[in-house]
């Protein structure tokens, strides 16, 4: 098993024996400090991380990359992201794909916010580099 300790400052880690997390009650972070309006819950495993995050209604995250790869489902509200030079409108039941390392960004449409879950393997935290 690896270190006991999660990568994303904040994050649950999954400990020995637990099966079951109640996202709205386990931890409230940022998405990422630096460049993104997201928060919500983090629970981290050895191999892969979950998140259920909110964006309030239009704002959203700066350009930054990650080298971990990342699914993004849409549950409620319109994303309009920008994937490696790519845009979308990703609305509610909508996935996206961010390979390892491919800039991207993203806002929620003035509209509504975006609730949004989002799955990362753990070769590096929930947080990304924000691009200059």
């Amino acid at each position: 098993m690896a270190s006991a300790k999660a990568r994303t400052p904040g994050a649950k880690r999954a400990g020995p024996g637990e099966h079951h997390f109640e996202l709205a009650k386990v931890n409230r972070i940022k998405g990422g400090p630096s460049y993104s309006t997201a928060i919500g819950a983090c629970i981290e495993g050895d191999r892969m991380m979950v998140a259920l995050m909110r964006m309030p209604a239009g704002t959203g995250a700066e350009p930054h990359s990650h080298p971990n790869e990342q699914w993004i489902y849409i549950l409620e509200g319109t994303f309009a992201a920008n994937v490696g030079g790519k845009k979308f409108n990703a609305k509610a039941g909508s996935v996206l794909y961010i390979p390892a390392d491919v800039v991207h960004s993203g806002r929620a449409t003035p509209d509504a916010d975006v609730l949004f879950f989002t799955a990362k393997d753990t070769s590096h935290s929930l947080h990304g580099r924000k691009v200059a």
